[in-house]
């Protein structure tokens, strides 16, 4: 019997003139044809496309953004340079929701040749591979601006700097050619200007201002609670002046350089810094590129790691470098130094909350440094409860980072997501599951960090690294615990009043009872209830005065308090309008 073989072809239709013309033949693509299209993309070309990630992703948001990065920058340059800070923020509307914005400084100025670099090209600045606090971190944010109000308006943004008395000004007109990320130099001439130093920068943009929470005006109130030593002088865009006067003359202390510290340094960094080092070896590497390593220690990381203290950095080979990792795990190092951040403190931390909020209770927090992935950072925590704030609705909360708030992503927040999984029932406050709690409270944190880790280049909520939450948890619970005390002797203190005033109600009828049994006069009778209120007073103690008084707070600013309400005033008269209606 012979085999037959069946291929698939025999169940197949079979091929006609109609199938051969329904059915289109592909060609091919070829690889080269493809790598045609491949080509360089210029990081400024990039966030051309994507300038929601920087920020601009509304027209209300870009002139916050704008502002913002301004004036990170002018804050930043003044401290450096031990001036204390005098900003002017003019912002003019001018026809179809276009706006000018200018913001001015009496700031160290900038050399000539920087200038278009700072305001005109994308990744530039001096502080990304810098380890100390400051505001400004990725050298993005100003000039994003710049290229910003070109797309929208088609206009360069307007420079002017001065470096001294004896120095001309520099005025630039600048926009960025996106496709090779660098400046393109409209106008480049010097001006007179009766300024001794500063810079000026003026942007002309597509936006839309509306006041409340989330407005420039919101963030000039918060940035010159956080920020006591600055002048704000601010003209919004319906002609009104508001002014913020410095709280303070002196000077924040300024930060300096560090090396970084090994707690939390991945293995990738740690062999990048072993091929770069010039130092001769390993010993020496531990001791020299990293802070609070002593000789010590590099002993002690180097025998767990089991490796010879005399060994070449560049010859380390992966495999001993994560024996390394492990070793500095596993020793003890001193926490990091704290002279590379400057926190607030909690004084002023909680002298900034008293005028922004009139309560009957303040407590305040500076947590000792940390470290997270290798960089130090400091978490700082105060709360005001009770007085004129809501008991409906929950708390409010208030975020900063290196004494710059953030106004938008607060449900992406750390901070948030810490407030929401701390246990404030246990604290005097209500709670359900892990959301945020309810009642009148005001809950303010900020971070202080040689480099704070947000979600995004905007830079608007805080990235959620466990170390960095752990330490919020901490000063929320010990800021938590102080309010537990406080509310604990209010309660403790209502108990005691209304006992004394069911004991005080009857103290007039016991005083009628002798008075019939002794058979005295009335004097005596009233003398007799004066005796009883003396020995209530002496057995039960002189009671404290927990009540509010609003007019404690000295320090309380209420036309300052009013900045950023406006919108929520406005949507209730909306809301009570329709009621009504």
């Amino acid at each position: 019997m012979t085999e037959t073989t069946i291929g698939l072809d025999a169940f197949s239709e079979p091929e006609t003139e109609e199938n051969k013309t329904s059915t289109p033949i592909k060609k091919p693509v070829k690889a080269h044809e493809l790598a045609k299209k491949q080509r360089d993309i210029s990081i400024a070309e990039f966030f051309e496309k994507n300038r929601h990630l920087l920020g601009f992703d509304n027209k209300r948001k870009a002139l916050l953004t704008t502002v913002k990065e301004a004036v990170d920058n002018s804050l930043d340059a003044c401290d450096e340079s031990g001036i204390l800070p005098e900003l002017e923020i003019v912002m003019t509307e001018m026809d179809n929701e276009r706006f000018r914005i200018s913001i001015e400084d009496n700031g160290p100025g900038i050399v000539k040749a920087q200038i278009p670099k700072i305001f005109a090209k994308l990744l530039y600045g001096s502080k990304f591979h810098s380890l100390r606090q400051s505001r400004g971190q990725q050298g993005i944010g100003i000039s994003a601006s710049v290229m910003y109000g070109h797309l929208t308006t088609g206009r360069p943004a307007r420079i002017m700097s001065k470096i001294g008395v004896n120095h001309p000004a520099h005025y630039y007109e600048l926009k960025i050619d996106t496709q090779k990320n660098k400046p393109a130099i409209v106008k480049d001439e010097e001006r007179e200007w009766s300024k001794e130093h500063g810079t000026k920068i003026e942007i002309d943009l597509e936006g839309s201002y509306l006041k409340g929470s989330q407005s420039v005006d919101e963030y000039l109130k918060e940035t010159a609670i956080i920020n006591p030593h600055a002048t704000i002088i601010y003209v919004n865009p319906k002609g009104e002046q508001i002014i913020f006067p410095r709280a303070s003359e002196k000077l924040p202390y300024q930060p300096a350089e560090i090396k970084p510290h090994p707690y939390g340094v991945e293995l990738g960094i740690l062999m990048k810094m072993l091929a770069w080092t010039k130092e001769k070896n390993v010993r020496f590497f531990l001791q020299r590129e990293f802070s609070r390593v002593g000789n010590k220690s590099a002993m002690e990381i180097l025998e767990k790691a089991f490796i010879l203290p005399t060994a070449k950095p560049a010859r380390v080979n992966r495999e001993s470098a994560e024996k390394m990792i492990e070793a500095i795990r596993s020793t003890k190092i001193m926490m990091p130094p704290t002279n590379c951040i400057s926190p607030i403190g909690a004084e002023l931390l909680e002298k900034g909350l008293k005028k922004e909020v009139n309560a009957e209770f303040y407590t305040s927090i500076t947590r000792p440094p940390s470290v997270y992935r290798g960089n130090p950072f400091i978490i700082e925590a105060a709360l005001a409860y009770g007085g004129t704030l809501q008991s409906e609705g929950s708390i409010q909360i208030l975020r900063f980072a290196n004494k710059v708030p953030l106004l938008y992503q607060q449900g992406a927040c750390a901070v948030t997501d810490s407030i929401g999984k701390t246990a404030w029932r246990s604290y005097g406050l209500s709670q359900s599951g892990s959301n945020i709690p309810q009642g009148p409270c005001t809950v303010l944190v900020h971070i202080a960090s040689v480099w704070v880790p947000f979600t995004s280049e905007a830079k608007e909520a805080i990235a959620h690294y466990p170390e960095i939450k752990k330490e919020i948890k901490l000063a929320l619970q010990e800021i938590g615990r102080n309010l537990y005390k406080y509310v604990g002797k209010k309660r403790r203190v209502h108990d005691e009043l209304q006992k004394r005033s069911y004991i005080e109600k009857y103290i007039p009828s016991v005083a009628e009872a002798l008075k019939e049994l002794l058979q005295y006069s009335d004097v005596e009778e009233k003398n007799v209830i004066a005796l009883l209120g003396e020995l209530l007073e002496k057995h039960r103690g002189e009671v404290e005065d927990v009540s509010f008084d609003k007019t404690k707070n000295v320090e309380y600013d209420e036309e300052l308090a009013k900045i950023g309400k406006e919108e929520v005033e406005e949507e209730k008269d909306e809301s009570g309008n329709e009621q009504d209606s």
